[in-house]
């Protein structure tokens, strides 16, 4: 049994890879980890953005894709090659979503960055991703920003599958989850319905370290590393209670299956720390990790399955309660990481658009010029 089963069959925790490209899906990589355990697919849009200018897999697509259509704009030529990754990716994974009835199998797509505190916008993006992919095992994802929240609740109720994104705090996990329940409710089909709650822990790690730098002392020291996955852990706690008190009775009545929090930015950042740090420090039942594929290979290199989510909780709770004490305001911070989240994304967006119209001038001149030798050709052959 690989890691990654061990993961999933003691612990029951879900692995997915946070990555995909052409590559991936094409010559077999991605059977490969499914052989292995993997159960899912996170993506993003710089993920997306390192996938396709990272080298020429995408070329001959683009050279097709503009040849169909000469005018096709940078935007549509984006959404036909990460509709067609997904898909792909999707096919790929479809046996574990049916084996596993649904729980899992799953990839997701973004929906637009430059959209995240518009909710009509969102809902009209999403609702054109599920359509185009035509995938049950899809996930729609939808920043957790306050406007996010009720185009959450729709997508849901249209019995959309949503992975809500760029979750850093408590506070607004518990929205999340609201949204979820009610969401669900509203669902024609509830029972068929898969959401995740993604946490990002490490990025809490960066942002609240710099801080802790800044200030000195002893106290300070202490509490480096440990305020991403102290947050996480109260986060799952809430999870549990949840999933054990009324809100949880609800959903079984529905024949709903609980909203997963999904522990995502589990790469290290801090050499300082460990490889396989949020991987290992994160370990529950009901749950997802996400990994890049370097945290991956770490994982099954040297990585070791154990609970973790729920030892130690006193800790995290005393944790949070000093960083308080030391005038740490981690509700700015957590507010402030969802802002740059957004931008990041949108600076990504942005950046493989402006990647693609360049490839797509130079698709559309080679196509024009061969056309025009061609007909050069022919008006030789008249002669």
């Amino acid at each position: 049994m690989s890691k990654i089963e061990l993961l999933y069959e003691e612990l029951g925790q879900a692995l997915w890879l946070d990555y995909i490209d052409r590559n991936l899906v094409t010559r077999g990589g991605l059977e490969e980890l499914v052989a292995e355990g993997l159960r899912g697919v996170t993506s993003n849009p710089t993920i997306f953005h390192q996938a396709i200018t990272g080298g020429t897999d995408y070329d001959d697509a683009i050279r097709d894709l503009i040849q169909a259509d000469p005018a096709m704009d940078a935007e549509t030529l984006y959404q036909w090659l990460v509709i067609r990754d997904v898909q792909e990716a999707a096919d790929i994974l479809r046996p574990i979503y049916d084996v596993s009835g649904g729980a899992d199998g799953f990839v997701s797509l973004e929906v637009s960055p430059h959209l995240a505190y518009d909710a009509d916008g969102t809902i009209a993006a999403a609702r054109h991703l599920w359509q185009a992919v035509d995938r049950p095992n899809l996930m729609i994802k939808v920043p957790a920003t306050v406007p996010g929240l009720p185009a959450v609740e729709t997508l849901l109720g249209q019995g959309i599958n949503v992975n809500v994104t760029l979750l850093f705090s408590l506070a607004r996990y518990e929205a999340v989850a609201d949204v979820f329940r009610r969401g669900v409710a509203a669902s024609p089909r509830p029972g068929r319905l898969a959401s995740v709650a993604s946490f990002f822990v490490s990025r809490i790690d960066t942002k609240v370290d710099a801080v802790l730098d800044e200030m000195g002392g002893a106290q300070a020291r202490a509490l480096r590393g440990r305020i991403g996955m102290a947050t996480a852990k109260v986060v799952y706690r809430r999870f549990r209670d949840t999933l054990a008190g009324e809100a949880g009775e609800g959903l079984a009545r529905l024949g709903a299956r609980p909203q997963r929090p999904l522990w995502a930015s589990t790469g290290t950042k801090d050499p300082a720390y460990g490889d396989v740090r949020y991987v290992e420090g994160l370990m529950g039942t009901h749950t997802v990790t996400t990994v890049p594929p370097a945290t991956l290979d770490a994982f099954l290199d040297h990585g070791e399955p154990r609970p973790s989510l729920e030892t130690a909780v006193g800790r995290a709770l005393q944790d949070l309660e000093i960083l308080g004490e030391l005038g740490v305001d981690l509700a700015a911070i957590t507010q402030q990481l969802e802002q740059e989240g957004v931008k990041k994304f949108a600076a990504s967006h942005d950046a493989v658009l402006a990647a693609l119209d360049g490839k797509r001038l130079g698709a559309a001149a080679d196509y024009v010029a061969g056309r025009w030798a061609k007909a050069q050709d022919f008006l030789g052959s008249q002669r």
